[in-house]
């Protein structure tokens, strides 16, 4: 008995987990969306709200989710999504993030626009030895550029010394982000958006130029990144609160 007594207490003090987690590719998103899209209440019946990293929960989700306010937090950013009936309670964290936001109304917003790539935008994977960005109507790749550059890696060191080797690596990076500034800069004026993932670091530098950007890891020859870039960008992490 005392035993069970204690491991009960064991489970009473553990942090809330999230009940299930799911990352959504294209068909899988769009069958999530439109199932959140199909929930219809009482007016004030559904709550939506777009919580931002390191931003305070809305007292509205907060007092929702009672102690498990605490799993938005860790999922930040994110949409939030929980009816008055306890139904639904769900995490979304969208490929292009909303303004911060928190109502009630009769069915939850669910936009578009935050999860399947539409207009005309440009999309560009940056690394320090690759680059490729493509001009896109919908999910149609309508124009390419790519630049490729010859970047000294570890095992091209040969007999530099280290600070020389750096310094000759540095300067190879620099004049490839150049290249993709030229192109960057090329872009077509009438783009709703630009996009550009890829190496943190390399698009911390390119970052004047778009309007939203992201980490990826995908490599290999610059179409093929881009393409693998591309499909990763576009999807979405579902969390059940």
């Amino acid at each position: 008995m005392e035993d069970r007594l204690e491991r009960a207490e064991a489970t009473d003090d553990a942090p809330p987990e999230f009940r299930g987690t799911e990352t959504l590719r294209p068909g899988r998103r769009d069958e999530v969306l439109a199932r959140l899209r199909s929930v219809e209440t009482a007016p004030e019946g559904a709550l939506s709200a777009f919580v931002p990293d390191g931003g305070a929960v809305p007292e509205a989700v907060a007092s929702s989710l009672d102690g498990r306010v605490s799993l938005v937090r860790r999922a930040a950013p994110t949409l939030v999504y929980v009816d008055d009936a306890g139904l639904v309670a769900c995490a979304l964290d969208p490929p292009l993030a909303p303004d911060p936001f928190c109502e009630w109304r009769d069915g939850f917003r669910v936009e578009e626009s935050w999860f399947r790539p539409a207009g005309r935008f440009a999309f560009g994977l940056a690394r320090s030895d690759t680059f490729a960005v493509g001009v896109y109507e919908g999910d149609e790749r309508v124009d390419l550029a790519t630049v490729r550059t010859d970047v000294m890696d570890e095992h091209d060191k040969g007999g530099f010394s280290q600070a020389r080797y750096e310094r000759l690596r540095e300067e190879q990076i620099d004049e490839h982000l150049d290249d993709c500034r030229d192109v960057l800069a090329d872009l077509p004026s009438d783009l709703d958006r630009v996009v550009l993932v890829g190496e943190r670091g390399v698009v911390k530098r390119l970052a004047e130029y778009a309007d939203h950007t992201a980490g990826s890891d995908a490599t290999g020859k610059p179409t093929r990144a881009l393409d693998d870039a591309f499909d990763d960008f576009w999807t979405a992490t579902l969390r059940l609160v």
